[in-house]
């Protein structure tokens, strides 16, 4: 079948996010982990390529940008998606607005939205600024990611360093109006050559406001939230068939492994809750950087059904880490190690993974050489179960955004998971 609509996800757990929630309505959803090297016989009415480029230079961001789009055109893909973080995790110097102007090239788009919103999991976008609940990005646990910290919680500051052409807003006492008053606005930016417009999202019923305002946009940005509408729309419009696609996710059976490389204030309550539960490693990169990981695949060689490791640790700890060895060796100590774990784990038996962030999703399933998911029901909004082959194993796999979820979300998705 055709490909209806095409995403490009700037990590791995922004991609399963987006995928789960477009699976809640049905749709049959295909996630492939990075660009296809050849043509398909088969493609799925929604697409999603999930890359690892929200920190990498912005040059090599657009370049596997560009190639990811080019295989979605290739696919008939009528619209496209470039999906970020709901937090918006980029500097001055990121790789959101680049990546969007090069997309609009490629797609001929004059305009697109940036509508990072997801009120179901507290995000939200009010006159421009950005909010984690009550509380506004600047001044929440974002203000210091290791990668990314977020100190301005206004989206157009935040976005016009970024990008070549200029940029304005579409405030909420317009979304408030409804989709002819969006468009009508939209057109009206245009007009003034405002390419790059920011949308304000309060609540759900905005986002389908929205939506269904910009349904003929070629190029759609933002978190996953803004693209849960429009299944509802293609159907609508007669692109999509009326029977839904069941997206029940059976796990094969064997043992359960978390990995968390994720430092965010709810992967911190995460652990420190999964830890009673289960057996937990807790890797510091300064004894890797010593010891390497035969210390831990030791540990983990003698675990039973359930076990964690994690390198989740407060920013205070991970300054320190990254003051003693660099930055990016930290990080790259740390990605390894979890993904020889997971490598390890898969040849002992370990057939259920649960991963939390992004850079640590994307490092274990490229290990695991995980090509494609089929993406199953959430287990929280934007978290799906998800299957798929490594190695000639079938094993399950749920790619967890730092910030996704309530602290007890490793047990219950373990949980909900159903044995096949």
């Amino acid at each position: 079948m055709s490909v209806i609509f095409g995403a490009i996800a700037d990590d791995f757990t922004g991609a399963t996010d987006l995928a789960g929630l477009l699976a809640r309505s049905g749709v049959q959803v295909s996630l492939r982990i990075g660009v296809p090297d050849a043509p398909t016989l088969y493609t799925a009415p929604y697409e999603v390529i999930a890359l690892k480029i929200r920190s990498v230079p912005p040059a090599t961001a657009v370049d596997q940008a560009e190639e990811a789009l080019s295989w979605l055109q290739a696919a008939g893909a009528r619209q496209t998606f470039w999906k970020y973080c709901s937090t918006f995790d980029s500097t001055e110097k990121g790789n959101i607005g680049p990546v969007a102007e090069a997309l609009m090239r490629q797609t001929g788009a004059n305009q697109t939205i940036y509508c990072p919103a997801f009120p179901e999991n507290g995000r939200s976008v009010f006159m421009g600024n950005l909010f984690v609940g009550r509380e506004p990005l600047a001044e929440s646990s974002m203000k210091d990611h290791p990668l990314t910290p977020m100190r301005d919680s206004n989206l157009l500051r935040l976005l016009t360093p970024q990008v070549t052409g200029r940029v304005g807003l579409v405030d909420r006492l317009c979304v408030a109006k409804g989709p002819e008053a969006i468009r009508s606005e939209l057109d009206r930016l245009a007009k003034q050559d405002v390419a790059h417009v920011i949308i304000d999202a309060v609540t759900d019923e905005d986002l389908v406001a929205i939506a269904t305002a910009c349904r003929d946009f070629k190029l759609l940005t933002g978190g996953s939230a803004i693209a849960m509408p429009l299944p509802h729309l293609h159907r609508q419009a007669g692109l999509l068939p009326g029977q839904h696609h069941d997206a029940l996710c059976k796990a094969p059976s064997g043992k359960a492994l978390v990995l968390s490389g994720s430092c965010s204030a709810m992967s911190q309550a995460q652990v420190a809750v999964y830890r009673n539960r289960a057996a937990s490693y807790r890797l510091d990169p300064l004894a890797l950087a010593r010891d390497g990981t035969q210390p831990m695949l030791d540990w983990l060689q003698g675990q039973g059904d359930e076990a964690m490791i994690y390198a989740t640790a407060n920013p205070e700890s991970v300054k320190i880490a990254q003051a003693r060895l660099g930055q990016e060796r930290a990080g790259a100590l740390v990605e390894s190690a979890l993904a020889q774990a997971a490598v390890f784990a898969r040849d002992k038996g370990t057939r259920r993974f649960v991963v939390a962030g992004g850079e640590t999703s994307g490092a274990v399933t490229q290990a695991l050489g995980v090509i494609q998911l089929n993406v199953g029901r959430e287990i929280a909004p934007g978290v799906p179960w998800c299957t798929c082959d490594s190695a000639g194993v079938h094993i399950a796999l749920a790619l967890k955004s730092g910030n996704f979820g309530d602290d007890g979300f490793f047990a219950t998705a373990l949980r909900e998971l159903q044995p096949a």
